[in-house]
């Protein structure tokens, strides 16, 4: 989607799509939309766009650097590259953009990037979230490394991303970083205390269900879990369970 606006952030600019807010939710939280390890504002495929029209708030989705069509990042990744997100270029985007405490809305890296900055946020919704490295999860990113350089993936990547090479490898490489093996969010889980939505697919495989009861067990806010029948983006395989799930979540929050 190279045609969105942009807006400058330290280390670049970025792309996003803004939806308003209706009449009677222009007094709502906004929702803050955190794509994953591939993904883009465009690989959201509309989902932002819907759950902004059936719960009137405003929705704003972007791509981080690398990704989309959003300059490319200055330096390479490290294991700490969500939290740096979380830290960094969260908080200034919501300030460029005036976002005041966000209902943060992640799926999968985005999903562990929002609960990183979940303590600041009016409620948060995580679709396939890491809070750990698994081996299951490990063993998926060895086949995606594997449907990049032998399959046709470098190749569907290329329709949404500026540098497709950039946001693979960026992704990839700090995943199976012998380095990121320690990577745990857990011990950081119990700042959330707003209300939380946590939805995780049976058959995902980048992760179990621990994850999601992870955050449930360690989060100091409300907690509820949603577990579907599908794989790791439950708004794309179960898009109706999980819609009425995360408006549902939001109709209730304060």
């Amino acid at each position: 989607m190279p045609d969105l606006p942009s807006v400058e952030l330290p280390g670049g600019r970025i792309e996003y799509d803004d939806v308003p807010a209706d009449t009677a939710g222009g007094e709502l939280a906004p929702l803050l939309f955190l794509h994953e390890g591939l993904g883009s504002v465009g690989l959201w495929r509309g989902f932002h766009q819907r759950i902004a029209a059936a719960t009137g708030r405003r929705a704003l989705a972007y791509s981080r650097f690398g990704h989309g069509y959003s300059d490319l990042p200055r330096e390479k990744r490290t294991p700490r590259f969500m939290h740096d997100e979380a830290a960094t270029v969260v908080p200034a985007l919501c300030s460029a953009l005036g976002l005041e405490r966000p209902v943060l809305v992640g799926h999968s890296d985005g999903a562990s990037i929002a609960l990183l900055a979940g303590s600041d946020a009016t409620g948060v919704v995580v679709l396939a979230p890491h809070a750990f490295v698994e081996d299951v999860g490990l063993v998926g990113i060895e086949q995606a490394r594997r449907d990049y350089t032998e399959g046709d993936l470098r190749t569907r990547m290329a329709r949404h991303h500026r540098d497709p090479d950039v946001t693979f490898w960026n992704w990839n490489d700090v995943w199976l970083d012998d380095a990121f093996r320690d990577w745990d969010i857990r011990p950081e889980l119990s700042a959330i205390s707003c209300p939380v939505l946590a939805i995780q697919g049976t058959a995902d495989p980048y992760g179990t269900v621990a994850h999601v009861e992870a955050v449930r067990d360690t989060a100091t806010g409300p907690v509820e879990l949603l577990v579907l029948d599908c794989g790791h983006a439950p708004h794309l395989e179960q898009p109706d369970a999980t819609h009425r799930a995360v408006t549902d979540f939001l109709h209730r929050l304060p």
